[in-house]
């Protein structure tokens, strides 16, 4: 097959996304002309594969012998795709015409970007940045992520700020573009983390290995989000709570990671509480539930942690912000990222 870009794979993960598939798949075969369309099944058992079968031949399937979650389904997907790029692509993403050609035109001028993604925006309101990604992803001091256009559940309308080309700390997984070679280089996604803030660690460990993670805002998607977990959902509370603290465990610097792991187990107990005085019994315990299994792990982390390649101090990574979100948002209500403290 004749490729208009670089090979470029554009691979679905799906797991019972049946009605994602129906309703985005559509956009994604007509307007990635010149990419290789891939869905990998998680062992599906809505009927998702007999309806690929029956309606894309011309979508390549992947078929998984069980449900890997997003990681491990991810990594053995790709163990079986050969290709220049990789897009990694939700299945609950529309996307328009024109949206691959900037970003591989981007990454094919600069052999230093690893990741890339486009502007997020909310399909169901599309005049709105999503909460999934936004307008690039970002930590602060102590390891919070956000994105430039959503600060915690806050979404900025979309006036055109983010239609610029920036280098970021994380990009999202609901739309990101990688080099095929770094990610087998990296070792694929983190599967411990099963689920939630695997992009943030990947996206840390290519920072660390000398490479970048772009945004490019000349490219557009729009993501429903939420589609396998809601974000009330305690187990999506569990992954996340468990997930964020194991990110900084594996990736921090040695000098770093005592203060800033005790006071994110502090402000993490202080959310569990918040959380119980609300009457979310269940996410109250998620939290805790988190760090318990997180500490059963300690040696686990640790060997992790060792292997990585530090090549300077975590402040000084690209896309971090020297403050703390918590701070800005609930103290002194500071709601988008153009109000932040310098």
């Amino acid at each position: 097959m004749a490729y208009s870009y670089p090979h470029t794979a554009i691979v679905i993960l799906n797991w019972n996304g049946l009605r994602y598939l129906e309703q985005f798949l559509p956009s994604v075969v007509a307007n990635s002309s010149g990419c290789e369309v891939i869905v990998a099944d998680n062992a599906s058992t809505d009927g998702s594969v007999a309806f690929l079968q029956a309606n894309f031949p011309q979508v390549r399937l992947i078929l998984l012998p069980q449900n890997y979650g997003f990681c491990e389904g991810y990594n053995k997907a790709l163990q079986q795709v050969e290709a220049t790029y990789y897009v990694l692509l939700n299945s609950d993403v529309a996307v328009p015409p024109g949206w691959v050609a900037s970003i591989i035109s981007l990454m094919e001028a600069d052999k230093q970007i690893a990741v890339c993604q486009p502007k997020i925006l909310s399909q169901q309101h599309p005049a709105f940045l999503e909460y999934a990604g936004a307008g690039g992803g970002m930590l602060d001091a102590i390891g919070y992520p956000f994105c430039r256009g959503r600060l915690f559940d806050t979404l900025e309308e979309d006036k055109g700020q983010y239609n610029d080309v920036q280098q970021i700390f994380w990009a999202t997984g609901a739309c990101m573009f990688v080099r095929s070679v770094v990610f087998r280089e990296l070792g694929g996604l983190e599967p411990a983390f099963f689920a939630h803030m695997e992009e943030i660690d990947f996206c840390w460990r290519a920072q660390n290995a000398g490479y970048k993670v772009m945004y490019n805002g000349r490219s557009q998607v729009y993501h429903v989000g939420g589609g396998t977990l809601h974000k009330s959902n305690p187990h999506k509370t569990y992954l996340n709570f468990r997930n964020g603290l194991a990110l900084l465990y594996k990736n921090l610097p040695e000098q770093e990671l005592l203060p800033t792991m005790g006071l994110r187990v502090l402000l993490d107990w202080m959310a569990a509480l918040r959380m119980l005085l609300a009457g979310q019994t269940k996410d109250a315990k998620a939290v805790l539930q988190a760090h318990a299994d997180l500490l059963g792990k300690r040696s686990y982390w640790r060997e992790r942690r060792r292997a990585q390649l530090h090549k300077g101090r975590f402040p000084q990574m690209a896309g971090v912000y020297k403050g703390s979100i918590v701070w800005e948002y609930f103290f002194r209500q500071h709601k988008t990222v153009q109000e932040l403290s310098n």
